[in-house]
């Protein structure tokens, strides 16, 4: 008698078990900042300065002091030029200063006055033609960082911002987490690289191998470095050879293709007999079928990661998203790996909608909401290209016309 299957698991519950495998990897890389985008802080930034480091001019003007000017048409004279990158002499009452943007507010001045504000009078003279308030057109010192302040924190994923940020407080290098080794390959006799045959010389029953390039390419946009080990054969000792090969000296092992339990999928004996395995049924759509387990290298302690993804292209593509890329940034000690959502209005209908949680592959429209692509088949990698984005929809949910519903964008999801 067979024993009963299983229960499907949540995707949050999937998620939630992967990523408490994911113990940040030891070792850092220091990087010169021009270099360190995408990569993930291993200690806090502290900043050793005020940003700006003192007070100065948001534009270009005249600083003098408000009670100088107690109504429009006061004529002061001009007694100094103070450009940006030099230093001005302190103001005495009745004066003022040409002052440009990003120069350093003199001594005893208290405002800035525009120059759309000011008209020069002779040599040497401006009328100020407003009356200002004190504060004006200032930029304080600290306003933007203070000193001793943590400025960008350990686990943060750096942005462009963020490495203009970490140079505006003088870090030429930055201490980074080192980036995973990743070894990937796809299983399947029926799977042919372009450019090995021309399509009118394709065999019965083979497909071209799309899943490498995309996984390829996504893991190299999440910082990785990547082992490309081509094609496995649907051959046991092939696939064994295949997986103890590779665990040694990467942290994770990455395949498509042969998760299921058919005679010809040996992805599940291969990781049993190497190491450890758990096969998850998920409950979500595409992309039921997910592995994770352990390859051992030397004993269980010394053991390389590995994840089994389905060899559908677009149940490989929505899996990846939402299981493998959170667990790489995981391992590179980010501490957010949600995914960005929003709340857009649905210009579809599903009336019926599926048992298992939904992801499908919608794109946003002229009008500020999201159309559906038609065909909804885990293996047309057509909707990933015409969609930007997941609509996420729960187990039995059913939407109308102008439901707000909950919307994963894939740029932010490749970013």
């Amino acid at each position: 008698m067979n024993a009963p299957r299983a229960p499907l698991k949540s995707l949050d519950q999937a998620l939630a078990e992967l990523l408490a495998q994911a113990q940040p990897l030891t070792g850092t890389d220091e990087v010169d900042t021009f270099d360190a985008d995408g990569r993930v802080l291993a200690q806090d930034l502290v900043s050793a300065l005020h940003v700006p480091p003192q007070d100065n001019s948001s534009m270009d003007g005249y600083a003098l002091r408000c009670n100088d000017v107690p109504a429009p048409g006061v004529v002061l004279p001009v007694t100094q030029r103070i450009p940006a990158g030099h230093h001005g002499q302190p103001l005495r009452p009745g004066e003022a200063a040409r002052i440009f943007t990003g120069a350093p507010v003199p001594a005893g001045a208290d405002t800035i006055v525009m120059q759309e504000d000011c008209e020069p009078v002779g040599e040497g003279s401006v009328r100020v033609n407003v009356v200002p308030t004190a504060g004006q057109w200032i930029r304080r010192a600290g306003e933007d960082v203070t000193r001793g302040a943590v400025v960008l924190a350990r686990g943060q994923r750096l942005t462009p911002a963020a490495l203009g940020l970490a140079a505006g407080i003088g870090m030429a290098r930055l201490t980074v987490t080192r980036r995973p080794r990743v070894a990937m390959f796809s299983t399947g006799d029926e799977l042919v690289m372009p450019g090995e045959l021309p399509p009118e010389q394709m065999p019965p029953g083979a497909i071209y191998n799309s899943n490498r390039y995309f996984l390829r390419a996504l893991l190299q946009r999440l910082g990785c470095e990547v082992t490309d080990c081509g094609i496995v054969p649907d051959q046991r000792e092939a696939t064994l050879t295949a997986l103890r090969e590779t665990a040694k000296g990467h942290d994770l092992v990455l395949t498509s293709g042969g998760v299921s339990v058919g005679e010809e999928d040996h992805i599940k004996p291969s990781v049993q007999k190497l190491g450890e395995l758990d096969l998850w049924q998920i409950s979500m759509k595409p992309g039921k079928p997910f592995a994770y387990g352990k390859l051992y290298r030397s004993s269980p302690q010394d053991a390389c990661h590995f994840a089994g993804l389905p060899g559908n292209p677009v149940s490989s593509y929505v899996t990846f998203m939402l299981l493998v890329r959170p667990f790489l940034l995981r391992l590179q000690g980010a501490t957010n790996v949600e995914p960005v959502r929003m709340a857009l209005p649905a210009h579809f209908e599903i009336k019926r909608g599926d048992k298992r949680r939904e992801f499908l592959r919608a794109r946003r429209n002229a009008a500020g909401g999201l159309d559906l692509y038609p065909n909804q088949s885990s293996g047309v990698l057509t909707s990933t290209v015409w969609g930007d984005g997941l609509v996420d929809n729960p187990a039995g949910g059913t939407i109308d016309h102008g439901d707000m519903v909950q919307f994963l964008v894939f740029a932010e999801l490749m970013a």
